[in-house]
């Protein structure tokens, strides 16, 4: 459904710099991927590509059999890709049901806002006339900017750290809406995430590092080989400090 073939991509910040080598992906219809990795690996630069933000150097990107290489992102967005920031933008003065109706991809005035507001875990009578500004938490914006995505009825969604800013309970509840969303929707997403909550979800894991698709494949396997890594890690950070420790003495 979203296949990437061969994208790379480098920048100039003073000196050529390659962020991606040559990513070959095949999304399919109506899964959750989540994509992790080190910091730095070129997940991020991913999403702003397949969205427009980046032009590849490299490679095609194809939607349903379409090449959008060239697309731009508004043109992207038309035809069903939409992309979360991890700080969603607020809007004083305009009302959480103003900003999901002018999110709708069709038809605004047949909208259920209601419906959408409770499909993210949010009661619509406490939220359709507030403000979409900073006296909202940073979770009840992720949620509200999630209803504005299935407002649009994207084809693929991508969430580039959702749950950046935000407390443990509101992430708790995040990770619900993700669940519930891909059980009553048609919509592919896309989430980069280092939190387990968030890869538990996932059909499928990829993960990115030095800007090249290291491993792919289905959610046991990477979560296994990803939670016993980060085990030999503990282990040994916490030998090293015994054996600091009883060098000291």
């Amino acid at each position: 459904m979203l296949e990437i073939q061969g994208v790379s991509l480098t920048m100039d910040e003073g000196q050529t710099v390659e962020i991606l080598r040559n990513i070959n992906l095949r999304l399919a219809e109506k899964k959750i991927y989540v994509i992790t990795g080190p910091n730095g690996g070129g997940k991020s630069s991913l999403a702003k590509v397949i969205m427009g933000v980046y032009p590849p150097s490299a490679g095609k990107i194809f939607l349903d059999g379409q090449d959008i290489t060239t697309k731009t992102i508004t043109e992207r967005a038309l035809l069903g890709l939409g992309y979360a920031f991890q700080n969603p933008p607020r809007f004083k003065g305009l009302k959480v049901k103003e900003l999901i109706k002018l999110a709708a991809s069709t038809n605004p005035d047949k909208l259920n806002i209601g419906d959408l507001l409770h499909d993210v875990g949010l009661c619509a009578q406490d939220y359709l006339d507030r403000d979409a500004d900073a006296s909202l938490s940073g979770g009840e914006m992720k949620r509200i900017e999630i209803a504005t995505v299935l407002a649009r009825k994207l084809r693929v969604a991508v969430f580039d750290e959702p749950e950046a800013g935000i407390d443990l309970w509101s992430f708790q509840r995040l990770a619900e809406t993700f669940k519930f969303i891909h059980e009553k929707y048609e919509t592919t997403i896309l989430i980069i995430s280092h939190q387990e909550r968030i890869l538990d979800l996932a059909d499928e894991i990829i993960l990115i590092a030095n800007g090249e698709i290291s491993e792919q494949s289905d959610k046991d396997k990477i979560l296994n080989k990803i939670l016993k890594d980060e085990d030999c890690c503990s282990s040994q950070c916490e030998k090293g400090v015994i054996q600091d420790a009883e060098f000291a003495g």
